[in-house]
């Protein structure tokens, strides 16, 4: 049986200047580097695969397996009671959940440079189907997984189903809403960021951030990463469907943007040091996470927007709002700045074509920040978030203005980070409410951050009669089920009541839908 994790203590606090001196951020190694143990000569203190299990990026023939050897999760030099040795873990595949029909076996070696994770990405299988997996090391079993690879790229699809969900902070409120997601019929999920909360995070419920304060090395960030990956729900959501992931801020700093910190910590924050802090970070979201090799991190640089496709019914494109954006502005005056980058020309560009060649039945982006235009202001006057698109007015319009030239059909945008819920209109000019609409965005509350959230806050009001594109708000939490068939779709989003307590029921506060071939929401079941 797993072995209940340690409490820790106060731990010495890493400052910044001791990523480079310390606790230096490591590549992958070469395969003769590191010594490996051998599957018969393994000494370890315990059970090691604490931490659960998880798969993601299904292809039509694959997908990847992942794990993370710790036997001591919360140790506090961030090697999780692993010893400095590579280990060879093996990996097994099967059609049932009793593994009676292994497909496939093999093995992978987990190493110190990369936290003993596991990242095994398997080939062979069949298109659209669901396995199971698990992974053992001696005489110790992992928890079974399961997992589901995509359709054929041709494959005509009457219909599927996939979650998406973002914005988890331990500290601020139960997990409940994973419990719920595992039971979820999905094909996939979709995370949008804020895996981690960076901040030391007390809290008022008992689930106070390890380490407690801020964190800046890899020591620190394996360490947090740890700590979340242990929650149970967490882990059962990980086992129940293949997971496609990509970083938003708090898994780095807040409000960072490009080589800069957040503002209120920009001017004195030298760029040098905060890409220390960025390839940090990266380390530690790649190791706890099912990224294919092509997403490792070099330094401070990750391969983070791709894109997925299942069938002719879905093509996903993963976008990284973060790391090629302009810094944020401090004048709200210069959001249409013609020069100003969200998704850096590169992206763009990629996303575009991608669009463009497109011939899926529907589009859909996961994007970190919301997209539609968010007045936060009642009267005559108005006022921007300059976090989100808005303060990226003019590469907002480029994208719109490339999905229209593009004729790109049923253009859908998934989104996470304000933790609150809105489906509105994408529209070609937001200040002409009689516009074309180009599509449709599905923004989705958070997991946890927030704590316990209401049906309607004031910014919702505001919202709501500032913005007439907005066609629904919510501010509890939960997460969202997107249904997609051939002639519509339906987003339903999902809430529980309350996240200051464990065992909160879920239920469906509104169901979007949305018409093949006809921009925007057709209606709203509440």
């Amino acid at each position: 049986m797993p072995q209940s994790p340690p409490m820790l203590p106060r731990r010495h606090f890493l400052a910044l200047g001791g990523i480079a001196a310390g606790s230096a951020v490591l590549a992958a190694e070469p395969a003769s580097a590191t010594p490996t143990i051998a599957d018969g000569r393994i000494s370890l203190p315990g059970y090691v695969f604490t931490l659960g299990v998880a798969s993601g990026d299904p292809t039509p023939d694959g997908v990847v397996l992942w794990t993370r050897l710790a036997p001591e999760p919360l140790a506090l030099d961030g090697f999780a009671g692993m010893p400095n040795q590579a280990v060879t873990v093996r990996w097994e595949i099967a059609e049932d959940d009793d593994f009676r029909r292994i497909v496939r076996r093999g093995t992978a070696r987990a190493t110190p440079a990369l936290g003993h994770s596991v990242h095994a990405e398997v080939r062979g299988l069949r298109s659209d189907r669901v396995y199971w997996y698990r992974f053992r090391i001696g005489d110790q079993v992992s928890p079974v997984g399961r997992t589901r690879t995509a359709p054929h790229p041709r494959a005509r699809l009457r219909s599927l189903s996939f979650a998406f969900v973002s914005c988890q902070a331990y500290f601020e409120g139960y997990f409940t809403a994973y419990q719920h997601l595992a039971a979820e019929d999905v094909a996939l999920v979709v995370h949008l960021g804020d895996y981690i909360y960076e901040g030391a995070g007390v809290g008022s419920i008992g689930r106070a951030h390890l380490p407690v304060t801020e964190t800046f090395s890899l020591t620190d960030y394996r360490i947090r990463f740890s700590q979340y990956k242990l929650d149970p729900a967490l882990q059962a959501a990980h086992a129940a469907a293949p997971w496609v992931v990509a970083p938003d801020d708090h898994d780095v700093e807040n409000n960072w943007a490009g080589d800069h910190s957040q503002p209120d910590t920009e001017p004195d924050q030298d760029p040098a040091v905060f890409r220390l802090r960025r390839a940090a970070a990266y380390q530690a979201y790649y190791e706890n996470l099912p990224l294919r090799a092509s997403s490792m991190p070099h330094g401070p640089e990750m391969q983070v927007y791709r894109r997925l496709k299942f069938g002719d019914l879905l093509q996903l494109d993963m976008l990284d709002t973060r790391r090629f954006r302009d810094r944020l502005l401090t004048d709200p005056a210069l959001r249409w700045d013609p020069n100003r980058q969200m998704l850096g020309a590169k992206q763009e560009a990629w996303l575009l074509a991608g669009l463009g060649a497109s011939t899926a039945r529907w589009n859909v982006l996961g994007n970190q920040v919301f997209a539609m235009e968010a007045d936060h202001t009642d009267g005559p006057g108005e006022r921007f978030g300059m976090d989100p698109w808005d303060g990226y007015a003019a590469a907002r319009q480029r994208l719109f203005d490339g999905v229209v030239a593009r004729r790109v059909e049923n253009f859908l945008m998934v989104t996470g980070d304000a933790h609150r819920s809105v489906a509105a209109d994408l529209k070609l000019d937001f200040a002409d409410p009689t516009s074309r609409t180009v599509g449709t965005e599905f923004l989705g509350t958070s997991i946890s951050s927030g704590s316990n959230g209401v049906d309607m806050d004031p910014l919702g009001v505001t919202w709501l009669a500032e913005n007439p594109h907005m066609k629904f708000h919510n501010a509890q939490r939960g997460y969202q089920v997107c249904h997609l068939a051939r002639d519509q779709m339906r987003t339903d989003y999902r809430v529980v009541p309350f996240v200051n307590a464990p065992g909160a029921p879920v239920a469906t506060r509104a169901s979007i839908h949305v018409q093949s071939g006809q921009p925007g929401i057709a209606h709203v079941t509440a």
